[in-house]
């Protein structure tokens, strides 16, 4: 592929740029071939190809807000796990020069391994799902477990509250992403019920921030994660944040980022949300158990998150062509669960 048919295949940069960055650094003559992946509404990402050389381009979108879609931090959380307990791909190399991309982007291995989208994930065998569920369920108890101090990952968040932080953080968000005073006001209901309730907590482990299983890659044939991908979210906070936005999906629908609500679970293999949870404070040691707050607030941060690919999507810089319908319609069914799990408390 060459820099004057990317637009053709969806590749907004100009390849050429990248093709000589690549010789400068891997030396021959091939030449750079780029692939725009499917899926995803956060980080541009890209695989590419050199001859018999082949990796994963992850960059940064533009008109970004400027703590938003840190690719460094993405690229040193990867180069920390690195041996660790934890699959994560190699990175190769990160680069901050916007003349060869556009955005500053990072390199890191190509593996090959399957996807799901769905948490349904619809093709496999009974048997086969229970042992990826739980080995997804494994993945997210090892993040935890992690000594993130001995990781060099001390100073990764900042002190205090970590949920007082976050709430603030998000919510400054929400209030640029919005579009008047009557978009989404579940969303604006689930701020105002977060803020009455913010709990103290001392626990702090490594977080992912988005764990899903759109966010795991499993092996090609066996039932278990390869790999942990997308960490751009990822800071020190409270691991059950994590926990109960990766158990959204027993409480979202097939058509909420994939969700396992109304679906016979029992006959499909997949466990109930009270046994994948109680998996999990097995594996991971926890003491402390998922509240309704835990579950609110990950309703509300996939809201707000949803909330920002429908403003991207609204000003043409959209990872997806319909980014703002997406958005929009993710924005208003997180806010929608979310809204649902407080009138469970009364």
């Amino acid at each position: 592929m060459t820099g004057a048919d990317a637009s053709d295949r969806g590749i907004e940069f100009d390849v050429a740029r990248l093709d000589e960055y690549l010789k400068d650094w891997l030396g021959g003559t091939d030449s750079t071939r780029v692939e725009r992946t499917h899926g995803g509404m956060s980080n541009p990402t890209y695989f590419v190809s050199r001859g018999g050389w082949r990796a994963v381009l992850r960059k940064q979108p533009k008109n970004v807000l400027p703590s938003a879609h840190a690719i460094d931090r993405e690229f040193r959380v990867l180069t920390a796990l690195q041996g660790s307990s934890v699959p994560t791909p190699k990175p190769y190399r990160y680069c901050e020069d916007r003349g060869i991309v556009g955005t500053p982007f990072y390199l890191m291995e190509w593996l090959d391994g399957r996807v799901f989208s769905e948490f349904g994930t619809p093709g496999l065998a009974r048997a086969e799902r229970a042992e990826l569920f739980r080995s997804m369920c494994a993945a997210l108890a090892a993040i935890h477990r992690l000594d993130y101090r001995a990781l060099g990952l001390g100073d990764f968040g900042r002190p205090g509250n970590y949920f007082a932080r976050q709430l603030k953080r998000w919510s400054e968000q929400w209030t640029k992403f919005r579009r008047g005073d009557d978009d989404n006001p579940a969303l604006d209901r689930m701020v105002r019920w977060l803020a009455e309730r913010l709990p103290e907590s001392e626990t702090v482990a490594l977080c992912h921030g988005d764990f899903r299983i759109a966010n795991v890659m499993f092996h090609p044939t066996e039932p278990r994660v390869i790999g942990v991908l997308d960490w751009e979210l990822s800071t020190l906070g409270h691991p059950l944040v994590d926990l109960a936005f990766n158990s959204q999906a027993w409480l979202m629908a097939p058509d909420e980022n994939g969700g396992l609500l109304g679906l016979p679970l029992e006959e499909m293999g997949i466990p109930s949300e009270r046994d994948y949870l109680e998996l999990y404070y097995e594996l991971s040691g926890a003491t402390e158990r998922l509240t309704r707050f835990h579950q609110v607030f990950a309703m509300f941060r996939g809201a707000v998150g949803s909330a920002g690919v429908a403003a991207r999507g609204d000003l043409g810089t959209g990872v997806l062509p319909d980014a703002a319908r997406v958005g929009r319609h993710l924005a208003r069914a997180y806010a929608a669960r979310g809204v649902a799990l407080i009138e469970e408390e009364r």
